[in-house]
């Protein structure tokens, strides 16, 4: 029996994501394989910003020809590359009829005067979080959002597609290029992760049903703006570092979003990104960030909230919006949000 199962686990874990997606599509309610084109074409977006990210740290290191190439072209930021290569392979696969990205001032209409164009998702993405952390090869990132429509299909798409609440997210995924390069993603039935092989080219099942850990040890906030913290923030902070039972806990922050959250729901934790004197609503935004990682979070059996409330029942207002963030294990954000409120 023990063997079955493992050979049953192992087989499992050399199903790639191209296998997953079709295997799976039953369990998603709109299975019309719109979804599953649109995944596979974050995948293809994910593969050639992975090769361009992994450059990067070469022609760093080895210095680069001033701010041209060789051919005399400017040389773009790595986050405004990535920003193009997404939206480039997005457009190129006509499956979506609109776009927003945290690089873009406004959104993106996609076959806006076509008549026949039936296309009913919209993406909303941050093409590389955490990318000043590139040039010391730091892991960084890209963190995705999925929802369906909800002005009539075949008219251009409006804002009003894009202020959705993060409840009505379809999909959500991060892809994390780090050590190994991994896709991590949930159409609301539990979260996987899917590792690149390089060699090959492919994604394969890593981490099956992914899900953190009801509590943990690690918190992860940037404790440089300790000062500039509202004091319900303080206190939690100190009662993470206040040696009783099984505190201190341990301050770990990448200053990268994606490898902080997949480092704590792997091994339990928080992140807090609070608001601040500094930072009245907090940096990180509820579009681009924050809804698309928690509703992975709560896929995972984690938590995520402003402080207040649940980051999923916020209605947007604006493409940029931010808003504090507490994210992880589900006890220690609880925990975090008994403290802030005690000033409210």
């Amino acid at each position: 029996m023990v063997h079955n199962v493992h050979f049953e686990m192992m087989t499992k874990k050399n199903t790639t994501l191209g296998e997953f997606i079709i295997e799976n599509q039953n369990s998603f309610q709109y299975s019309s394989g719109e979804l599953s084109k649109l995944i596979n074409a974050i995948r293809l977006a994910a593969k050639v910003v992975n090769h361009e990210v992994n450059k990067a740290g070469l022609i760093d290191v080895l210095g680069a020809a001033g701010d041209t190439n060789i051919q005399g072209e400017d040389q773009q930021k790595l986050d405004v590359l990535a920003n193009d290569k997404f939206i480039q392979t997005l457009k190129n696969r006509e499956i979506v009829c609109g776009i927003a990205s945290e690089e873009e001032d406004d959104f993106i209409s996609i076959n806006s005067n076509d008549e026949n164009h039936q296309n009913k998702y919209v993406v909303l993405i941050d093409p590389l979080d955490g990318s000043s952390n590139i040039d010391v090869n730091v892991s960084v990132g890209t963190i995705f959002s999925i929802y369906r429509r909800i002005t009539p299909v075949g008219t251009p798409v409006t804002l009003e597609d894009f202020l959705q609440p993060g409840d009505q997210q379809v999909a959500a995924g991060y892809i994390i290029y780090g050590t190994s390069t991994m896709l991590v993603y949930t159409t609301g039935d539990g979260v996987n992760g899917f590792t690149l092989n390089p060699a090959i080219g492919t994604f394969y099942l890593s981490h099956p049903n992914m899900q953190f850990p009801k509590t943990g040890k690690i918190y992860s906030v940037n404790e440089g703006n300790y000062t500039h913290f509202p004091q319900g923030v303080k206190d939690y902070i100190k009662h993470c570092q206040k040696e009783e039972g099984d505190r201190p806990y341990t301050s770990r922050y990448i200053g990268s979003l994606v490898s902080d959250f997949h480092r704590n729901m792997i091994k339990g934790g928080i992140y807090m990104y609070p608001k601040s004197s500094i930072a009245s609503n907090g940096k990180l935004r509820l579009l681009y960030e924050c809804n698309p990682m928690a509703f992975i979070a709560e896929q995972a059996q984690g938590k995520a909230s402003d402080g207040h409330q649940r980051i999923l029942e916020i209605k947007p207002t604006e493409l940029h919006e931010r808003v504090p963030f507490f994210c992880g294990s589900t006890a220690m954000v609880t925990k975090a949000e008994e403290f802030i409120q005690k000033y409210h």
